[in-house]
């Protein structure tokens, strides 16, 4: 019999008609895809672990999976026969052998999130599901200013999502798949951080396009809580559009309150950007 190799998918998604990741019984899913997908090309079926496991809604430009096959498939091979067999809505940009040791959550040692929106009263159907619609003027600079106090290691609990069924996931992080999929090691580490967690940069840009004036926010650090980076841009926009004050930032992360801080920000102009890892694990 063949031994088990290790392989790595980088794909990208729109996340619209999935109910997030992470494989739920009766639901589309991106995970659940890639799964069926793989069971109709090698008679194999792994899970494949992704970086993390994105909400319902959220896209991704540049998600990571691994999992592991018998079958002695070139990896050009499957790459073709992947994006064949895939909805239209999932492609796969790169697939690769990698060593043993290799997990696409567990080896990442940093992620970058993009959210997008735009401000205009309205919207064309052609962009509406990739942007957050914004009616209001909001100020670059005071989002500049609000998305600084992000950087550097905090305690984020106060934007932490408060769902019931997310309560006890909190020391895990916004699209991380659930505690059963945990080694010994990583469940460890997870509750050392808790809720704390380094941002390494965390910045807007704005650009102009034919529908309104386009404004990303990029955050890269080593890990986020169930709807972090979404809370974070719902807190921001308030700062933006002068309905919070800036040096409120640092009392609601101090407060530890999701009640403090402010609305979630739609999924839908939300993007898993990119992952990190280190030389050695590829």
């Amino acid at each position: 019999m063949p031994d088990l190799q290790t392989w790595k998918l980088t794909l990208a998604y729109d996340g619209t008609d999935f109910q997030g990741w992470q494989v739920q019984p009766g639901l589309p899913t991106v995970q659940g895809e890639l799964q069926a997908a793989l069971d109709r090309i090698t008679g194999e079926s792994p899970l494949p672990q992704g970086s993390g496991r994105t909400d319902a809604g959220v896209h991704a430009l540049a998600q990571v999976a691994s999992f592991e096959l018998r079958a002695p498939i070139p990896p050009e091979n499957l790459h073709r026969a992947l994006n064949r067999t895939l909805p239209p809505s999932i492609h796969i940009s790169k697939t690769q052998k990698v060593r043993s040791t290799f997990h696409a959550r567990h080896s990442a040692i940093a992620k970058t999130y993009e959210y997008r929106l735009i401000l205009a009263a309205d919207c064309s159907p052609f962009l509406a599901r990739y942007v957050y619609t914004c009616p209001w003027p909001l100020s670059l600079d005071a989002l500049q200013a609000s998305a600084r106090l992000f950087q550097g290691e905090h305690d984020f609990r106060s934007f932490a999502a408060t769902d019931p069924d997310q309560s006890h996931r909190n020391l895990a992080e916004e699209e991380e798949p659930g505690d059963h999929d945990l080694t010994r090691g990583a469940l460890a580490n997870a509750v050392r951080m808790g809720t704390i967690r380094t941002v390494f940069s965390s910045a807007w840009e704005q650009c102009s396009t034919d529908a309104g004036d386009l404004l990303l926010y990029r955050v890269r650090g080593n890990g986020f809580l169930h709807h972090m980076v979404r809370n974070l841009v719902g807190t921001m926009i308030d700062v933006g559009r002068g309905q919070l004050a800036l040096e409120e930032i640092p009392r609601i992360l101090a407060a530890r309150r999701r009640s403090e801080a402010g609305p979630t920000a739609p999924a839908r102009g939300l993007f898993l950007h990119s992952v990190d890892y280190p030389p050695e694990d590829l």
